[in-house]
């Protein structure tokens, strides 16, 4: 969904209130200037010395704050202001369809399950406190304990990180050790490498050699590329802001937030959790997925149960590739997309049909047929099914 215009409206709004708020303090500071001074000098009447003429005072200051013409000098910006709130909603409703209930499906869910979802989002988010007094209030406190410490454990070692103690976090690395060799992951080794670098800041190159060769040699057979890099440094000791990695990724404030990322994801992935939020993930999705289907439903109005009785969407909903999960194979034959009923089957050619369309044309495998691609005689025997 496009958003660009409702955010300008929504800036402009912003703009009027700042313009306005901003005058009405002046205007305010202005008249409370003129008072002030008005207090003064009746503070001084009683002083025979300097008499004062209350009712030119006064007068002078009528004739001041009618200069000021504070209603006037307002009244301009409120207006602006008036405006562009009485535009915005129009744009918002005109954006956003209020009623979405057409686009219900009678789905019973599971209580319990969908509690645990919203519970977790705000976990691992950070938001504790809230995500407690969710489950509180959703009746679910038996399930709090461990939907919380896992996600509580990863925000504790960024919280360290932040305040530059690495600790926490290679602690963690290395009692995962294993599993992070077994996907792939390099954060051992850019922990470590963080941690050499924070010893060498501190122009102590005794003890950074010290770290280098405990924690870093035992790494050096696959990554001897990186560690060379890292023990260059330690000719520029001490002076590492004129060193040739000053500007590497090495010394980068930014790298810290990389491996910040890096740990959220593996701590996820090893929890069997996605790094995004499902709960996000799936809000974002409905969003872009929710026009369609209501511009749909608004055509079968009349057939309601109809719709219920879908097990596919009925019209196509295009998606961003961050919310793409799976492959999704469209037979040249039948140009229906694949099923668990339907699924895609690998010919001995190399060129894949959805099974239905394979079984129609060797009727029911009783007979071979020619590829639409290629000339090639297939057996349909002797296909194979594919998994996505």
């Amino acid at each position: 969904m496009e958003l660009d215009s409702i955010k300008d409206a929504f800036d402009r709004v912003t703009k009027k209130q700042k313009l306005s708020s901003s005058k009405s303090q002046e205007v305010v500071d202005q008249m409370h200037l003129e008072l002030e001074q008005v207090l003064q000098k009746i503070q001084l009447a009683d002083n025979p010395e300097c008499p004062i003429d209350m009712n030119s005072v006064f007068a002078a200051l009528k004739t001041k704050l009618k200069d000021i013409a504070p209603l006037t000098q307002l009244e301009s910006t409120q207006k602006e202001l008036n405006t562009a709130l009485t535009k915005y909603p129009k744009l918002v409703e005109k954006s956003f369809n209020p009623d979405i209930s057409k686009a219900y499906r009678n789905v019973d869910f599971d209580r319990h399950t969908v509690n645990q979802i919203i519970a977790s989002h705000f976990y691992r988010q950070g938001m504790f406190e809230l995500g407690d007094c969710f489950i509180s209030e959703a009746g679910e406190s038996e399930s709090a304990a461990s939907l919380r410490s896992p996600f509580q454990e990863m925000y504790q070692i960024l919280e360290s990180m932040k305040s530059r103690n690495l600790e926490p976090a290679l602690n963690w690395a290395l009692n995962n050790s294993n599993k992070l060799k077994d996907c792939g992951s390099d954060l051992l080794l850019k922990l470590h490498s963080m941690q050499f670098m924070e010893i060498l800041q501190k122009g102590d190159r005794h003890d950074a050699l010290k770290y280098a060769r405990t924690y870093l040699a035992p790494l050096a057979s696959n990554h001897m590329a990186e560690l060379q890099k890292l023990m260059a440094c330690l000719l520029w000791t001490g002076r590492l802001d004129c060193s040739p990695y000053s500007h590497s990724q090495l010394l980068s404030v930014a790298n810290w937030d990389k491996v910040a990322e890096e740990l959220i994801r593996q701590f996820c992935n090893f929890l069997g959790q996605s790094y995004e939020s499902p709960l996000g993930v799936t809000v974002a999705a409905g969003v872009q997925g929710l026009p369609p289907l209501l511009k749909f439903m608004n055509v079968m109005a009349g057939k309601k149960q109809e719709w219920q009785s879908m097990k596919q969407l009925p019209v196509p909903v295009e998606l961003d590739r961050e919310f793409q999960f799976h492959s999704i194979f469209v037979c040249p034959v039948s140009k229906e997309q694949s099923t668990e009923e339907n699924p895609p089957m690998l010919m001995l050619c190399g060129h894949v049909l959805c099974k239905q369309s394979i079984m129609k044309m060797s009727k029911n495998s009783t007979k071979s047929f020619k590829c639409p691609y290629c000339p090639t005689d297939i057996d349909a025997t002797r296909c194979r099914q594919l998994y996505f």
